[in-house]
């Protein structure tokens, strides 16, 4: 099914054009990741696409049948109502029955739910409820009655993202789903169940998103805005890298030879009289087209890091056995560590155990409740946050620069003025007079980066730094980084960022414990699952029997023993056993069914039921071990 059609779509941002006559056609079930530099208008293609803006020429069809669901990097809520309202908000029976079930659930209502149990039976909304138990789940929303104006700027961004995919995955017919940035504020273990849940929904999708190892996983093609216009190339990222190296090579030797071309036609026109023939008037025509080809500049701008680092002495950082809590909630249990000169360490763990309490301690921006934290005196910190940029009103981005300093040093031992160290970080002298609060948010988290940079730290924390960062932005830091003489601590959700760049990890496991894990994040995923795989082998593993008096004989050949008295006994009361636990539970799972249970009879016989499967897999095991005998 064709779901839209764009034929040349232009948008410009004041004077400058974002895009210029671009086109394209979106179908049934492609997965597409649009991908550009900050500010070349990637979030208002998205938002011409859902009819949140305009175009200023061209023409876009979108099919009847077809909604258009959009995730916003800004999401938009009713702020005066709960977060269970906000994402259960339309009106319909089998929404509005969920939405009383989720309600009663948290609040243990149990009137209310055993109404709202016989509305799902009535309604079968079961299978859609058990989705949207995985959503909230998965993303870690627990708390449906609190006001989302009390959320913080992750807890935000992961209610949208529920109520984004429980409306598509309640009308999910014809749906074209457009993401902005869906894998901000996620931890890992958050991005990878995303990753298989749009694999598995077989949505159609149109994504916006600067994590490359996400990207392949969800997208076969790739969409690219460059000089406001769109370049299309099928498969994975690094397939895109190479086709368009190669397309920017034949581009270059197009302009070169049409160059060639121009010089000569330019001499033929110098020499022409002023009345020509009809001849020479088409060479005149096509002496123009040639002038235009010719005069194209393929601008692969790309940001220059060339700072200078303050020399690092012997000593760094040494943290000696440091403890820290909050009440009940233990960040570090007798932490320690000695940083090594040019160290990169990365930084993992669930969001709320402590990474950025844990990087405020390092830098004695905040107190531990025990321990030492000696830091040397030649360390110079640059800590790239994810509080960004503190927004000053009226203040334009030159005048910010230029409230930190005049000059910045560089790695050759010459320096910049605060306008020529803009343009290398991809300012222009036009965008330098761009007031704070108009720069989009990768802007923002470049400049970010220049002020931090230009103290010429030799201590770097960046604090999630690929968030709201283009693609080749990130490309240009990690080269940068790589090539860094001085320590980097790295706390990021960015898979193939922390590849790339990471030694080893500081694992936050939970309960103030922090592993030292010898490599990088894809290592270190597959240890996990070596380690996953070896705890369910060995739980599979036969039972031992217990020890009893005819268990202890040994068998003086190798021919079957017959079962003692006492085993036979044992193998009868089993049997028996295991018919009556049966028994038990298929009463209580009947007695679930019933509309008139009560709330707690619910929550008691649930737990009893667990209690039975468990016991019947200990009397089944060892029933099967006696049955060999007889």
């Amino acid at each position: 099914m064709h779901y839209v059609s764009a034929e040349g779509l232009t948008k410009s941002f004041g004077a400058s054009p974002l895009f210029r006559n671009i086109s394209f056609h979106i179908n049934e079930g492609d997965k597409i990741a649009l991908i550009a530099r900050n500010g070349v208008g990637k979030s208002t293609l998205l938002r011409i696409l859902a009819g949140k803006d305009t175009p200023e020429e061209g023409k876009l069809w979108i099919h009847k049948d077809v909604t258009v669901a959009l995730f916003e990097q800004d999401p938009q809520f009713e702020e005066t109502k709960s977060v269970l309202e906000n994402i259960f908000h339309q009106a319909h029976p089998i929404m509005a029955v969920i939405k009383q079930y989720e309600a009663a659930t948290e609040s243990g209502d149990a009137e209310e739910l055993t109404d709202a149990i016989t509305r799902m039976d009535e309604l079968g909304a079961w299978d859609f409820e058990s989705k949207v138990q995985q959503i909230l789940g998965k993303l870690n929303i627990h708390h449906l009655h609190d006001m989302v104006s009390q959320l913080s700027g992750g807890q935000r961004k992961r209610v949208a993202l529920a109520k984004t995919l429980i409306d598509i995955g309640f009308d999910h017919k014809h749906t074209l789903l457009m993401m902005d940035e869906p894998t901000n504020h996620l931890d890992v273990e958050m991005i990878e169940w995303l990753e298989h849940y749009l694999n598995q929904e077989n949505v159609t999708l149109l994504l916006v998103t600067h994590d490359r190892y996400f990207l392949d996983a969800v997208c076969e093609e790739i969409w690219e805005l460059e000089r406001e216009n769109m370049y299309v190339y099928k498969g994975d990222y690094e397939n895109y890298m190479e086709k368009k190296a190669a397309r920017i090579e034949s581009e270059q030797a197009s302009i070169s030879k049409a160059r060639n071309e121009y010089r000569k036609e330019l001499e033929w026109m110098r020499k022409q009289p002023k009345a020509r023939t009809t001849k020479s008037k088409s060479r005149q025509d096509n002496f123009y087209e040639v002038e235009a080809r010719a005069k194209q500049r393929i601008e692969d701008a790309q940001l220059q890091l060339q700072v200078k680092m303050s020399r690092l002495g012997g000593k760094i950082i040494e943290a000696k056995k440091v403890y820290k809590s909050y009440g009940d909630k233990k960040i570090l249990k007798g932490f320690d560590y000695t940083f090594s000169k040019g160290e990169r360490i990365g930084v993992i763990g669930k969001n709320g155990v402590g990474k950025s309490t844990f990087l405020n301690i390092l830098q004695l921006l905040e107190q531990a409740d025990s321990g030492k934290i000696n830091v040397g005196d030649t360390v110079v910190f640059g800590n790239f946050s994810q509080q960004g940029l503190v927004i000053k009103d009226n203040m334009r981005v030159i005048e910010y620069v230029k409230s930190f300093a005049e000059n910045f040093p560089l790695a050759n031992g010459g320096s910049l003025s605060a306008a020529q160290f803009l343009e290398l970080f991809l300012f222009p002298p036009e965008k330098q007079y761009t007031y704070l609060q108009s720069l989009s948010g990768g802007e923002k988290k470049r400049l970010q980066l220049l002020t931090i940079l230009f103290r010429n730290p030799n201590f770097l924390i960046l604090d999630e730094p690929t968030n709201d960062l283009d693609l080749p932005t990130l490309a240009v830091l990690e080269s940068f980084l790589s090539d860094y003489q001085g320590c980097v601590l790295i706390v990021s959700h960015d898979r193939y960022f922390m590849d790339r760049l990471v030694d080893h990890l500081f694992v936050f496991e939970g309960d103030g414990e922090v592993r030292d894990f010898p490599g990088n994040y894809s290592q270190y995923r597959l240890w996990l699952k070596d380690k996953e795989q070896q705890a369910i082998a060995e739980k599979n593993m036969p039972v031992t029997a217990p020890k009893t008096e005819a268990a202890t004989t040994v068998a003086t050949d190798d021919k079957k023993r017959k079962p003692s008295f006492k085993e036979k006994r044992e193998f009868e009361d089993l049997e028996k056993a295991i018919a009556g636990l049966e028994t038990e539970r298929g009463q209580l799972e009947e007695k679930l069914g019933s509309p008139d249970v009560s709330y707690d009879e619910i929550a008691i016989a649930s737990k009893r039921i667990g209690e039975i499967t468990a016991e019947l897999g200990e009397k089944e095991m060892r029933w099967l071990e006696l049955s060999e005998l007889f």
